[in-house]
């Protein structure tokens, strides 16, 4: 085999692999990639913070994880930056909707930045619930940039044993 043909296959393998991993990455992040809408004022003049806001990331990364137990399901979803009372949470039609805010805060007002990748702004992610949950239950906390839901699984949804009887 001549060195070009070496070489050539040696980048076939090594485009493949990097296909395959862009593929997965799509696959597997494409419900975590979430839209930030960047706030809106109402008046005409923009001030430096609103012209950063613009400048900012649109789209950002919000993770997260479902965890089935017997009795309860845990989401688990990354939202650094944030407060507790940021986040607006419901239960809708087998869907968990996380709604938030992530504001810019700047402790000064001069300099200015070269790297700009955080996104801010409002942002909504619905998380599909594998099985039937008591809304009325549900309890949250935000601790360390971590949201952690805790949905009871409703009693009719839940896996129960028969004893079959000869």
């Amino acid at each position: 085999m001549s060195t070009l043909a070496f070489i050539g296959e040696g980048l076939d393998r090594a485009w493949e692999s990097l296909s395959e991993g862009w593929q997965q990455l799509r696959q597997r992040a494409s419900q975590a990639i979430t839209r930030f809408q960047p706030f809106t004022r109402s008046s005409d003049v923009e001030s430096a913070e609103d012209q950063l806001m613009q400048r900012a990331l649109h789209w950002g990364l919000v993770a997260a994880e479902v965890e089935e137990r017997d009795d309860e399901i845990i989401v688990r979803l990354e939202a650094p930056g944030l407060e507790a009372d940021n986040f607006d949470i419901s239960v809708v039609n087998g869907l968990l909707r996380v709604r938030g805010e992530k504001r810019m805060e700047r402790e000064q007002q001069r300099g200015r930045y070269h790297v700009m990748e955080c996104a801010y702004g409002s942002f909504e992610r619905n998380i599909p619930l594998p099985r039937s949950v008591d809304a009325t239950g549900v309890k949250a906390r935000y601790r360390r940039g971590v949201l952690t839901v805790r949905l009871p699984i409703a009693e009719s949804a839940r896996v129960r044993r028969i004893e079959v009887q000869s």
